[in-house]
């Protein structure tokens, strides 16, 4: 399954991509994020790795993110792996202006088990929201500094 989502954000193009850079921030943004901890390479390097720890009321993911490609200020792509899934994340942004930026993601789901491939072909919408609710997370978090961290 793949899709394109994308959000203009009402700050500069660098101040965005500094956002998503930091790790940190992720907890501000990413809903159900519990944890993270880096596992190797240089973190926010290309093929470094991290994992991600969720929980979704009852249910709990961890996912292992991998840096494939970073061009700063323009591209952040991304691989993440869980129980069922391989995700390609591919991020570009784009200055609108100088105070305003435009940030596409494209995703592919790879499902690499039955009841994977059953759920993302029973519910492409439920991933789509997803997306575009993280986008819409990081922009008010970005914008106004609203934040989801409890």
């Amino acid at each position: 399954m793949k899709y394109t989502t994308q959000i203009t954000i009402n700050k500069p193009l660098a101040d965005c991509f500094r956002t998503l850079d930091n790790h940190e921030n992720k907890k501000h943004w990413q809903a159900g994020l519990v944890s993270y901890e880096h596992i190797s390479g240089d973190p926010g390097t290309v093929n470094a790795k991290m994992k991600l720890n969720y929980n979704f009321g009852k249910r709990k993911m961890s996912l292992i993110e991998t840096i494939t490609h970073k061009e700063k200020n323009k591209a952040y792509h991304f691989n993440f792996d869980s129980n069922g899934m391989h995700n390609i994340q591919q991020n570009f942004f784009e200055a609108v202006d100088k105070n305003t930026t435009k940030w596409t993601i494209k995703n592919e789901f790879a499902p690499t088990n039955f009841s994977m491939r059953f759920i993302t072909m029973l519910m492409p919408k439920a991933f789509k929201k997803q997306t575009y609710k993280y986008l819409t997370n990081f922009k008010a978090f970005t914008e106004s500094e609203t934040s989801l961290a409890k």
